[in-house]
């Protein structure tokens, strides 16, 4: 396989949102809602504190540019009123009170913002990834780029070839659908890419703007914590077929694995007031059936030395808390303690879906503490239920 990944770009929603600001919101939003009693305890319970958004809360939880007559409008209205027997006045006096209701956002106005920013922050994350391995954006042989959270078409890939600007013989793959596994995906793809020709240069960049599934008008217990969970970042990086100077880590291996019957338990809806994010219950123990499967993996790669063999690092993206619990109980006793303390650092700032994977790479990085030969192992499940591992060596 031999992979050679440079420092990775993170570039984090500029917009500090505090959870005691999205406990209040939703607090005074749904005072009668069964689970307000617990708001405080959930979202304690996430550990998450601040996360950063591409634009500000008040973004999300802002009115329409309608009135509540808008789906069905004013002369409609009129004539239902009229032929119930109102007067006049009386249909003037309540048209006029129904247009001061202001509307949801529709999916065009809350989509189209986020569609913006994350083609902004895309940009400077691509930017900053080609800088951090020495190379231009004329050197970029292939680009491969994901966004779940803003679909639109043409896409990111796109965007990115008209402004950095990218030559235009270059290979543009987007894969917008990969949502949380985009990191370890996206690299597996690259890996194979550069496989095919070592001197290819794949420029790999992921932009989520997972705010957009914040839902004001939803009550559900669901949509709190999906409220609660979700930050806002851009990542790039870099993959060549050859080692560079700039290289941080070799990739080895790749592992795939599909959970067959999973694909309702997490989903993206999009409804009239825009995208919903849908979480299952059995969404974590049917993640966990995946980790249990990668551990699989390793063991038969490394069945020769099974007992001198371990990961010096894990960068990890399970969806959430609980999964990463679950992998430590799962590690094999000898192996060392603190594996998943990258990922556990990138999730007190919040869940960046596909974007996580490179954000606790770049922690790992940031950190100084992995030593050449060290061996890394980046894992991350998505809704289908989908997960990519990696496994390599750090340089």
């Amino acid at each position: 396989m031999a992979a050679y990944v440079c420092p990775p770009a993170v570039i984090h929603g500029e917009h500090t949102v505090k959870t005691s600001q999205i406990a209040a919101e939703v607090r005074d939003r749904h005072p009668h809602a069964a689970w307000a009693p617990r708001i405080d305890s959930i979202a304690a319970s996430t550990g998450i504190e601040t996360r950063g958004w591409m634009l500000p809360l008040e973004t999300a939880v802002a009115p329409g540019n309608g009135s509540g007559l808008r789906a069905v409008g004013i002369e409609p209205a009129q004539e239902a009123l009229a032929r119930d027997g109102f007067t006049q006045q009386d249909v003037d006096r309540v048209i006029a009170a129904l247009e001061t209701i202001p509307a949801p956002q529709t999916v065009q106005e809350r989509t189209a913002p986020a569609w913006e920013a994350v083609q902004s922050y895309g940009e400077r994350a691509a930017r900053g990834a080609l800088q951090a391995a020495g190379l231009d954006a004329a050197d970029v042989d292939c680009l491969i780029t994901s966004h779940s959270t803003t679909p639109a078409l043409p896409g990111l890939d796109i965007a990115l070839a008209n402004k950095l600007p990218l030559r235009d013989d270059v290979m543009l793959l987007p894969a917008t659908q990969w949502a949380c596994v985009a990191g370890t995906r996206s690299l597996a793809l690259a890996a194979d890419l550069v496989a095919a020709d070592p001197d290819r240069v794949v420029l790999v960049v992921i932009a989520e703007a997972l705010s957009t599934t914040y839902q004001p008008a939803d009550d559900t217990l669901e949509s709190l914590i999906v409220r609660l969970l979700f930050a806002d970042t851009a990542v790039a990086a870099v993959v060549t077929g050859r080692p560079r100077r700039e290289s941080v880590l070799r990739l080895d291996a790749s592992w795939h694995h599909t959970l067959p019957g999973t694909q309702d338990l997490h989903r993206l809806e999009t409804r009239a007031d825009g995208t919903h994010f849908v979480m299952d219950r059995r969404g974590p123990r049917a993640v966990q059936a995946t980790v249990t499967a990668m551990w699989e993996w390793l063991r038969a790669r490394y069945q020769d030395t099974p007992d001198l063999w371990h990961p010096d690092v894990l960068l990890a993206h399970p969806g959430g808390t609980r999964v990463l619990e679950y992998m430590e109980q799962t590690m094999p006793d000898a192996w060392p303690s603190g594996l998943l303390d990258y990922s556990r650092d990138s999730y007190t700032t919040g869940n960046r879906g596909g974007a996580a994977v490179f954000d606790i790479l770049r922690r790992a990085y940031d950190a100084g503490k992995q030593k050449p030969g060290d061996r890394a192992v980046l894992y991350a499940a998505a809704p289908g239920l989908t997960a990519t591992a990696l496994e390599g060596e750090w340089l």
